[in-house]
């Protein structure tokens, strides 16, 4: 693949996309505050403009955190607004007409509570499965089959251009280095600690899903690949309401879960509480193929093992919000979670010897402990300066976690099949991680009139992680004696950072915004043991820049441009050695670097739901797990390591396709372009490689309260620096049925349901030649129970008539 000519090609389109200058007509804007009786801001309600008539989507928002919208489009047609909002009847204003330069602002839109809408969220036309904005890409999770009864990390997965492996990490657009946000604040866990946070929290708790692709400035410059951010559910109506629900998954072992939900209303008031419990299990399967070529012949270890890992979780969110006044409110949220976790392994490795016939044998025995308790505490402040929507937030965040783990890990050793005459000898490694996390940030946001808006913001992170891995050793069940490499390793970041962005229009048809994040970074990385202290001290800068140009009334190109980055994680600065088996080990890097991406992005988006996204990225020192083998002693050891450069270029298409008014589907293609290049010791590692993904949905209502979601995903043979991962395709299915006027609900999700979610990969890489086969037990059904309940006030229309007769004249 010639990187060159698809860069030439890139800016060639990007020029073309700019050539449709030629006609010069000023933007629409309508804006207004979206409010319920009592005066309270509802916000993330769907706002959208349809043409009279046909009711065609024109354009499309979703309000603030203070109930705020704006839409701007040139179309000229005449419209009407519809806002939606979980809990209340639909608004739609008279028709007006959309015409150059116009200026409507709707000022304060009041909703009437609607009780009997209370228990879901209706997903139609106005609030479509995934709405294409801009600058992000929203995927709606609430009211969907596949919220009901599965996990977070199970959506995100659904998401487009996302990508989650079977050990749950996350890649966006074919790139790793993506930040998962919840409430747009991150959660700084490691990608195995994220997957296990994600796990224990029910999909049901999300309202959407926000694909990032490039972040502009307000966000951390965190994430080479990107930011996925995590909405929770927000409570808008007066009274309570909430739900319970109980399920069991089955995939070769049973396991629970229940949860409860509830939220509360009341004039100034606004809590809600979450309380989740469930299990998760899996058994693996797992072949490894590894070939030695030593200097007199070759040498083979052929190993399988089986795995069974389960986990149980316990997972509290809660939070109370308090409005002040009209300009003022301050609030709370908390989240407490707590895994307890079981690994129990064997696995046989028959080793063959290019000397003699004789065959060698290793089993290793495994027996793993762990847990892990979270709590997350957040205090903010929402403040409206003005009427014209100038406002300050501010957050303090306090995060610690406490990880342990207890392993032991039994080996015996036998020649042929004299395995009475055999060896033995035991690994004990005990692992206690400590870690807090202070964070405080403030925003300001200052509308400047005619489309144009100025943001800044300050933040500081304060990171301390202490780490103790200990390691024993004892032969023939004698006594253990300390292993050298136990490592006792303290981790201190701060991290200060300050930006400002400036969007507005710069002609009729090109709107802009720019920005630029400063960030300060300064790490030690003390590893006590070995009286080894690494200090790393940096200043970066880091430009966004997005413009968006309205080519017509139904076709606008959006261009991205950012820098990022993505530090190294606490735990692979640690340079411990963590035995997986006698022979293979896993070891951290202190002298693992952070990497930088600069990204381009080119995003065609047509009538508002369909989008052609052509991007590129090159991220300079790329993480990359490398293996290293020693021909000596036959041992490998796996270690995260800086490549030299890796370049991405990926063509991206969404189709929706409505068949019927009870049947659509959502569909993503998706090609990417891979080079990885690197100086790995003595040889250069030079890769490219073409791959795609195909991922189809299925959302199909069916008459006496039947809903069907199925998905179909494939995934071509790919590359992830040194392995290279053969093709994969699997199906999941859910269907649910509703009784007693949709209060109570069963759900039935099927998961890899032609059992074909396999991994199959091999590395052939200078001396490395490996080969990898590996089953997680994906395949499963799952059955889910819920109740919903709902208590609250019949409200009427408050009739002010001051904001009303004024709303009368705009309209």
């Amino acid at each position: 693949m010639n990187f060159r000519k698809l860069i030439f090609a890139t800016s060639f389109f990007f020029l073309l996309g700019l050539s449709h200058l030629a006609a010069q007509e000023m933007m629409a804007t309508v804006s207004g505050t979206v409010l319920d009786e009592r005066g309270d801001p509802l916000p993330f309600s769907n706002v959208v403009l349809l043409e009279t008539g046909s009711e065609d989507l024109v354009t499309a928002a979703i309000s603030d955190d203070t109930g705020h919208f704006t839409l701007q489009t040139n179309v000229e047609k005449e419209v009407i607004l519809s806002i939606s909002t979980l809990g209340f009847a639909p608004y739609k204003s008279k028709p007006f007409l959309l015409k150059a330069g116009l200026k409507k602002d709707f000022a304060e839109i009041q909703l009437t509570a609607e009780l009997s809408a209370l228990d879901e969220v209706t997903v139609n036309a106005a609030r479509p499965n995934v709405l294409i904005q801009a600058d992000k890409t929203i995927v709606n999770v609430a009211g969907t089959v596949m919220a009901e009864g599965n996990t977070v990390l199970d959506v995100v997965g659904r998401s487009p251009g996302v990508f989650v492996d079977a050990d749950g990490n996350i890649s966006l657009n074919g790139r790793t280095g993506v930040i998962v946000l919840i409430d747009e604040r991150q959660t700084y866990m490691s990608a195995t600690d994220l997957a296990n946070f994600l796990r224990a929290m029910p999909a049901d708790n999300i309202l959407s899903i926000e694909v990032i692709n490039n972040p502009p400035a307000k966000y951390d410059a965190e994430g080479a690949a990107g930011v996925i951010n995590l909405v929770l559910k927000k409570n808008n109506v007066n009274g309570t309401n909430g739900n319970v629900q109980i399920g069991s998954q089955y995939n070769g072992m049973h396991t629970p879960s229940a949860g409860a939900t509830l939220n509360v209303k009341k004039n100034r008031w606004t809590s809600n509480a979450s309380l989740n419990y469930n299990e998760w299990g899996r058994f693996i399967d797992l072949n490894i193929l590894r070939r030695f070529q030593l200097e007199n012949g070759l040498s083979v270890f052929d190993q399988t093992a089986r795995l069974k890992l389960l986990r149980s979780n316990l997972f509290f969110s809660g939070g109370t919000d308090y409005r002040i006044n009209d300009q003022h409110s301050v609030g709370i949220n908390l989240q407490v979670s707590g895994q307890k976790g079981t690994e129990d392994g064997n696995s046989l490795t028959n080793i063959s010897n290019p000397e003699n016939t004789d065959r060698n044998f290793l089993n290793a025995l495994n027996d793993s402990d762990s847990d892990n308790f979270r709590v997350f505490g957040n205090l903010h402040y929402i403040g409206k300066l003005d009427t014209l929507g100038t406002r300050i937030t501010a957050d303090l965040d306090y995060t610690q976690m406490d990880a342990s783990s207890l392993s032991m890990l039994n080996n015996s050793y036998w020649v042929n099949e004299n395995t009475g005459a055999g060896t033995s000898d035991r690994i004990r490694t005990g692992n206690e991680m400590v870690y807090t996390i202070y964070t405080a940030k403030a925003d300001f946001t200052r509308p400047l009139g005619e489309g144009k808006e100025l943001e800044a913001g300050l933040k500081g992170s304060w990171v301390n992680s202490d780490n103790q891995l200990d390691i024993f050793k004892s032969v023939e069940e004698g006594e253990f004696t300390r292993d050298p490499n136990s490592n006792h390793f303290i981790y201190k970041e701060q991290v200060l950072a300050a930006y400002t962005s400036y969007k507005a229009p710069i002609s009729e048809k090109l709107n802009f915004q720019a920005g630029l994040r400063a960030e300060y970074a300064e790490i030690e990385g003390n590893s006590v043991t070995s009286s080894q202290v690494n200090t790393q001290e940096y200043l970066n800068l880091f430009p966004s820049m997005y413009l968006q140009h309205q080519v017509n009334d139904n076709y606008q190109i959006v261009y991205n441009i950012n820098r990022r980055i993505t530090r190294p994680h606490y735990r692979q600065l640690n340079p411990y050695v963590f035995y997986i088996d006698p022979l293979t080990t896993e070891e951290g890097n202190p002298q693992l670097r952070p990497q930088y991406a600069n990204n381009f992005e080119m995003n065609h988006i047509i009538k508002s739901a369909y989008q052609v996204s052509l991007s590129f990225s090159q991220t300079e020192n790329a993480f990359g797990q490398i293996m290293v083998q020693d021909d000596e002693t036959r041992k490998t050891s796996i270690q995260m390591q800086n490549l030299d450069r890796t370049q991405n270029l990926s063509l991206r298409a969404i189709l929706p396709v409505e068949f019927a008014d009870w049947y659509s589907s959502s569909n993503m293609l998706q090609f990417n372009g891979n080079t990885f290049q690197s100086q790995l010791g003595d040889e250069l590692l030079d890769e490219r490689q073409f791959s795609f993904m195909a991922r189809t949905q299925h959302n199909i209502n069916l008459p006496k309260g039947f809903k069907v979601e199925l998905i179909g995903i494939y995934r071509s043979p790919f590359r992830d620096g040194q392995l290279k991962i053969n093709a994969m395709s699997w199906m999941d299915a859910g269907v649910t049925k509703t009784f007693l006027d949709d209060k109570i609900s069963l759900t039935v999700n099927g998961t890899d349901i032609f059992r074909t979610m396999r991994f199959k990969g091999n590395i052939d890489f200078h001396r490395i030649n490996t080969d990898v086969q590996q089953y997680n037990s994906m395949q499963s059904v799952r059955f889910t129970l819920r109740w919903k309940f709902a208590q609250g006030e019949q409200f009427k229309v408050s009739q002010r008539s001051g904001s009303t007769e004024e709303r009368n004249r705009l309209e």
